[in-house]
């Protein structure tokens, strides 16, 4: 069953991406939050080999196409990667010529959420999306 948020209630992406190696095997993980804090989407996914940077926005892009499936009016993004929340606002340019694409993927998700807000936090504030990166990187490596 779908639910219809209403046009004030806020949701909350929780993203995170990570390689072991830079670049090496990478994966993503996001959580979405609905407006009471209930967790409504978890997922973890491996990649294969590729930059922390790439996986980050992969775990972005990634969220919001989940939040946009549920119909979030309202978005606040949390994660602990500080280029891409700062590439996002449009406070850093996008130079690396292999995350241009990667930004653009991400703006085009951006437009099918409502209001969409970017925090950093720390990677501790962050354990739930790194922790489903960590599993799907486990999971891919150690079988």
């Amino acid at each position: 069953m779908r639910m219809t948020p209403t046009s004030d209630a806020v949701w909350t992406l929780r993203a995170d991406g990570g390689s072991r190696g830079n670049p090496g095997p990478g994966a993503i993980g996001y959580v979405l939050y609905d407006e009471s804090g209930r967790e409504v989407e978890a997922k973890g996914e491996f990649l294969g080999v590729c930059t922390n940077n790439v996986a980050e926005y992969r775990s972005l892009i990634a969220g919001l196409i989940a939040a946009a499936r549920h119909g979030v009016p309202k978005l606040v993004v949390r994660m602990d990667s500080e280029l891409v929340v700062r590439q996002m606002l449009g406070q850093y340019k996008v130079k690396n010529e292999g995350l241009k694409r990667l930004h653009a993927e991400a703006r085009a998700a951006l437009a099918r959420v409502g209001v969409v807000s970017f925090e950093a936090v720390p990677r501790d504030d962050n354990g739930r999306a790194d922790g489903l990166v960590n599993e799907a990187l486990d999971r891919a490596l150690l079988g």
